[in-house]
């Protein structure tokens, strides 16, 4: 029963979503909504979309597994992330009435220094959206007892997701998140209110988490860890600003203030919703200790939804495994749309200069199409975990993306050289350390971080040999 309920939810998402694309009618409305939304979609939709698998079934894995020490990067990098733009990035990309974050490159810089960054942000999403196929993999599996193999899970998942994002874009996700968002956060409270009540209290749970020092976050004052510490905190905190995914949720905004404070509303939700999961994964250590030492050595991501499974009625299970397919759905639209934005517009446009507007809608279409193969490809083949797959997405545009976006918009004598050095440079560290000292004291990324400073900084004062020197953008 728990199955076909599962199948019914999909197909009313399916619907909705297919009802939002009625009002898809440009590549704008595709790509941004025509810029519409009002506050309470965007803080959905930037909420909805950041709450993905990797925060219910992947950092309460890794917060069993490490403590609270583990979890650097999501969620309080990835909080971070969106309270960062909202504040500094939000509003002066908002005038600059871009279509994506890619063409904030072109404009400041070149088409080249556009092209690279854009392969470098679209790449990104492999890992992210890989996660989410992986989840839904996982959910499939578990509901259908193993009848139905992982593998199968994520085709199946990943197709349902690609129906309504193929034909609705932003507003598609926009309508389904938003609806995604109220289960999300009715069906989790809820959940966690059964499950407080079998460990002994939420002060029971929490007590016994403390005394286990999984509260532990500062590293120790120590050169690797503390370099560790950082890297793991930028990697996610600054490697997801220039995305075009965040950038999406903003850009389709009504005001410029409505872009703003959908991003910093939306963060501070997510950061304080995502220890949820944690609680509830470690209330399973408390209520069946037996079943979650079994899943630590096979698969940890699992110990949450075999809790419910194993110890609440089926109506519980119905709103839990509702709400769990509410976050892989929400985020899995929203990154599976954003990259193919970016390969249409900032990728392939180039190539075919006489496109109208309507072959260029169906153009992002079947980005879109060709984007879920690889992705589900990929999810299907790789080992990794989820919160290691959305852990390393990031760092490509850490090294290629993040410099060029922030001098561009803050540094008036940033130019075209400096975004190019600070590309190759960044990129070139990072590629080299991660083939040569993958574990070494200064994580790669971090090192092609730095030198990406460097590269802008030195590019920008040196005399320029390369690219024409603009003057820094001013929105209106």
């Amino acid at each position: 029963m728990l199955l076909w309920f599962v199948i019914a939810y999909l197909v009313v998402s399916i619907a909705l979503g297919l009802v939002a694309a009625t009002r898809v009618h440009s590549a704008k409305d595709y790509i941004t909504a025509g810029r519409h939304l009002p506050i309470y979609v965007v803080f959905a939709t930037v909420f909805a979309t950041w709450f993905g698998a990797e925060t219910v079934l992947g950092i309460s894995a890794t917060f069993l597994r490490e403590g609270m020490s583990g979890l650097v990067s999501d969620p309080f990098g990835a909080s971070l992330c969106l309270v960062l733009v909202g504040l500094f990035f939000a509003r002066p990309l908002y005038r600059m009435n871009l279509l994506t974050i890619g063409d904030f490159y072109r404009q400041r810089y070149n088409r080249p220094v556009e092209l690279v960054t854009s392969i470098c942000i679209a790449l990104s999403y492999l890992g992210w959206v890989s996660a989410q196929v992986t989840a839904l993999g996982l959910v499939f599996n578990v509901l259908s007892e193993g009848a139905i193999s992982p593998a199968a899970g994520m085709v199946i998942g990943a197709g349902v997701v690609l129906v309504y994002t193929l034909f609705g874009g932003m507003w598609s996700v926009a309508v389904t998140t938003f609806v995604q968002m109220i289960i999300i956060v009715a069906g989790l409270f809820y959940i966690v209110w059964l499950i407080a009540d079998m460990a002994g209290g939420a002060a029971t749970v929490i007590r016994h988490a403390a005394a286990r020092d999984k509260f532990d976050f500062l590293p120790r004052l120590a050169v690797t860890d503390v370099v560790a510490f950082i890297a793991a905190m930028i990697t996610m905190g600054l490697g997801s600003i220039p995305q075009q995914d965040v950038f999406q949720r903003v850009n389709s905004a009504r005001t410029e203030s409505t872009a703003a404070w959908g991003s910093i509303l939306g963060g501070s939700a997510y950061f304080l919703f995502a220890f949820v999961p944690l609680f509830l994964a470690y209330a399973a250590t408390l209520i069946d200790p037996k079943m979650v030492a079994g899943l630590m050595e096979k698969d940890s991501q699992l110990v949450v939804p075999r809790l419910i499974l194993d110890h609440l009625p089926l109506y519980a299970q119905i709103v839990f495994f509702g709400a769990l397919l509410s976050v892989i759905m929400s985020t899995a639209s929203g990154t599976l749309l954003a990259p193919s934005a970016t390969i249409s517009e900032n990728v392939l446009k180039g190539l075919f200069k006489d496109m109208n507007d309507q072959q260029f809608l169906w153009m992002n279409r079947a980005v879109v199409v060709c984007f879920t193969v690889v992705v589900t490809g990929y999810a299907i083949t790789t080992d990794a975990t989820i919160h290691k797959m959305v852990e390393n997405a990031y760092k490509v545009t850490l090294v290629a993306a993040f410099t060029p976006l922030v001098s561009g918009l803050y540094w008036k004598r940033a130019t075209t050289q400096g975004a190019a050095w600070a590309i190759v440079g960044g990129l070139g560290t990072w590629i080299a350390l991660e083939l040569a000292a993958p574990e070494g004291v200064w994580p790669p990324q971090f090192v092609g971080f730095l030198v990406s400073i460097a590269g802008m900084v030195a590019g920008s004062l040196a005399p320029q040999w390369y690219g024409v020197v603009k003057a820094q953008l001013r929105p209106a």
